[in-house]
């Protein structure tokens, strides 16, 4: 068997429940089309083609995705060799489901690659770092653009923690099973929120009405006068909105 590539962030788990919790968060049953990314030697492709139609599993690594079939030699399973950062999704069912132990250094990537692919995942199952796991479900007073992102266009739920020691080779943090289900609609404006969001967090320190006059070039008063519409107060800093409360706040601004 290929050893994992320390380049390319491999950390191979063979931990069953640990894989079963990521089909779970992915929420893959009989009918479904499953895409995995990053295979690897096959540990969780092994429980996706027990539980789906058919497994697509797209793989960086040439040595890794040449092994793969013959690991799993398993009719339901398509392995491709690319790079899922210019992966087409255009050939994928409307209602396919995402699974995957990701590499740490493109965790927020994939993560808005996936919620920007055509057609979305109808919901995602990943294996992440712990702390990105747990900034993306943050709630309001803990909030990042991370967060912000990616709760405007899914819901999101924190599923177990897998420690450090299950993976081989070892990381150097624990990792954590998350759920991300793509909402049907993302919010039409949703470059100007973001827009609004990244000013806002531009200088965390800050109150948010300082962030905003700053980062939008709109002046301070008017800033303020927007957050008291929205019934914010005016101290307030960016970690400590809720969603509504940017939507709201972008609605106001009027951008």
């Amino acid at each position: 068997m290929s050893q994992p590539n320390k380049a390319l962030g491999q950390h191979w788990l063979e931990d069953e429940a640990s894989l079963q919790a990521v089909a779970d968060a992915a929420g893959v049953e009989g009918s479904d089309t499953v895409l995995e990314i990053g295979p690897g030697p096959g540990t969780l492709t092994a429980v996706l083609v027990d539980r789906a139609e058919h497994v697509i599993a797209v793989e960086v690594d040439s040595a890794l995705a040449k092994d793969l079939p013959a690991n799993i030699p398993v009719d339901n399973l398509t392995v491709i060799e690319g790079d899922i950062r210019y992966a087409d999704f255009s050939d994928l069912p409307k209602s396919y489901k995402v699974a995957a132990n990701i590499p740490y250094y493109l965790t927020s990537y994939i993560v808005q690659l996936l919620l920007a692919a055509n057609p979305k995942p109808s919901q995602i199952g990943l294996l992440m770092q712990k702390e990105v796991a747990e900034r993306i479900c943050a709630e309001p007073g803990g909030m990042s653009v991370l967060a912000v992102s990616t709760q405007l266009q899914a819901e999101v739920t924190l599923g177990p923690v897998v420690p450090k020691k299950l993976f081989y080779p070892a990381p150097k943090v624990d990792s954590q099973v998350i759920s991300i289900k793509p909402k049907a609609t993302a919010p039409e404006n949703m470059e100007v929120i973001m827009r609004v969001v990244k000013a806002g967090f531009s200088e965390r320190r800050k109150k948010l009405s300082n962030s905003l006059h700053g980062g939008l070039q709109i002046p301070k008063q008017e800033i303020e006068q927007v957050l008291i519409r929205c019934e914010l107060e005016l101290n307030a800093r960016a970690q400590e909105l809720s969603i509504s409360d940017w939507e709201n706040v972008t609605k106001e601004l009027n951008l």
